[in-house]
């Protein structure tokens, strides 16, 4: 359909055919084509400057301050649902600076954006409080989602909340304890398949289809207004002077999607002037995006994705198209890096006290390899992407050798003590 009728507030509309559909609609793919969708809103009302103010006036330590660093941009994410979300509350995540990582990856003026500290430990949250709320909106019976950890625990943990039944399929022995324990325990069936992501999202979007469940990975475009915020809120952390690289890693491409998305209102409505440029890092097991990249997105590509970072282990990602219009809205670039460099860019960023998940990693690996390379210059300023806690995995921290058994007597202590000089 398309509207013959002023737009509402917010609408739906389908990237590949520009189909339209109300924001109610439950389809999380285009009825018409099967195409990705996206909510698309009228222009707010307020110019800039009076809409940074506004938020402003929400943020974070003020006595009557909005708690959720999501909603605190409610004109922007979904305006027309008011006060009646679903909230932890999560976002308010710090933007941190570390002059050891500053140094490790070449660039002085560097900021990390950390999304381990969401509620239940990644930037899922971010997205799931508005899926969480849509569905609740909609009168839903459950709600689904394939998952290779992180948004399985942050669906269990919203759902519990709205006291919605939630079913999570992940892939066998492919997904970590933790976050694992965090979808059982938050209350989730989990069904486990004998085969990799992609089949588990696949098996998914077929059973939400013919069973009225509703579908909350990526490709549902109310996400990704979620995650959105993670680009709104680093700006207004910047005092809304946008910095010349975000970097970030590359899985199913939700963030990329987001980001370009964000970053266009954010132009387009008077936030900022300027777009800053979109690095994308995925992993060199998994980096289908990559390849094509490489070669001017003439094919979409996918591959048996295998890494190390099991967060952005996805060999064919949801939403290739939206990131392919992310990436050349802001004449952003896309690398690969090996699980070696994701490793070593782990144990620096866990050794300067900060910590993250493997995936998260890679955005700091990325960024390393675009300075060496003198895409990014030293004197760029640049945001890079933490999406996870580090406990998210604790087996990608290498225990062997680090600790050192005693049997109790203080010269033992001292000893060791006295070694490490």
């Amino acid at each position: 359909m398309s509207f013959t009728t002023p737009r509402p507030a917010s609408w739906q509309a389908c990237i590949a055919c520009g189909s339209e559909s109300l924001e109610t609609d439950a389809a999380t793919r285009c009825r018409s084509c099967g195409g990705l969708l996206e909510v698309r809103h009228r222009r707010p009302t307020l110019e800039g400057p009076v809409l940074r103010a506004l938020f402003q006036t929400r943020c974070c330590i003020r006595a009557d301050s909005t708690p959720s660093g999501v909603w605190r941009f409610g004109e922007i994410v979904l305006p027309s649902v008011g006060d009646d979300v679903v909230s932890h509350p999560e976002g308010n995540t710090p933007l941190l600076q570390r002059e050891a990582l500053s140094v490790w990856a070449g660039v002085p003026a560097l900021f990390l954006k950390h999304q381990g500290h969401n509620p239940t430990g990644s930037f899922k949250d971010r997205g799931m409080t508005v899926g969480i709320t849509q569905a609740r909106r909609l009168g839903v019976r459950a709600v689904a989602c394939a998952s290779t950890g992180n948004t399985s625990a942050s669906l269990a943990a919203y759902a519990a909340q709205a006291g919605l039944p939630a079913f999570v399929l992940i892939p066998a022995e492919k997904i970590t304890p933790g976050k694992l324990a965090q979808a059982v325990g938050y209350g989730a069936r989990v069904i486990a398949v004998r085969r990799d992501f992609d089949t588990c999202l696949r098996l998914v979007e077929e059973a939400s289809e013919r069973l009225g469940l509703y579908l909350l990975n990526s490709v549902n475009p109310f996400r990704l207004e979620g995650q959105k915020t993670i680009v709104l809120e680093l700006l207004q952390q910047l005092a809304w002077e946008p910095p010349e690289w975000i970097v970030l890693p590359g899985g199913n491409l939700g963030n990329t999607s987001a980001f370009g998305k964000a970053l266009e209102e954010a132009r387009d409505w008077g936030l900022i002037d300027r777009l800053p440029r979109l690095a994308v890092i995925q992993a060199e097991g998994a980096a289908p995006f990559a390849q094509s990249f490489e070669d001017g997105f003439r094919e979409r590509l996918s591959v048996r994705a295998e890494t190390v970072a099991t967060a952005i282990r996805i060999g064919n990602p949801v939403s290739w198209d939206r990131a392919v219009k992310a990436i050349r809205l802001t004449d952003g670039v896309v690398a690969r890096v090996s699980d070696a460099e994701i490793l070593e860019a782990k144990a620096a960023i866990d050794r300067a006290g900060v910590g993250c998940e493997p995936a998260s990693a890679a955005s700091l690996a990325g960024l390393r390899h675009l300075v060496a390379a003198g895409a990014v210059a030293q004197t760029d300023r640049v945001v890079a992407l933490l999406t996870g806690h580090l406990l998210k995995d604790t087996g990608a921290v290498p225990l062997e050798g680090q600790i050192e058994e005693i049997a109790g007597k203080l010269e033992e202590v001292d000893a060791i003590v006295e070694r490490l000089g």
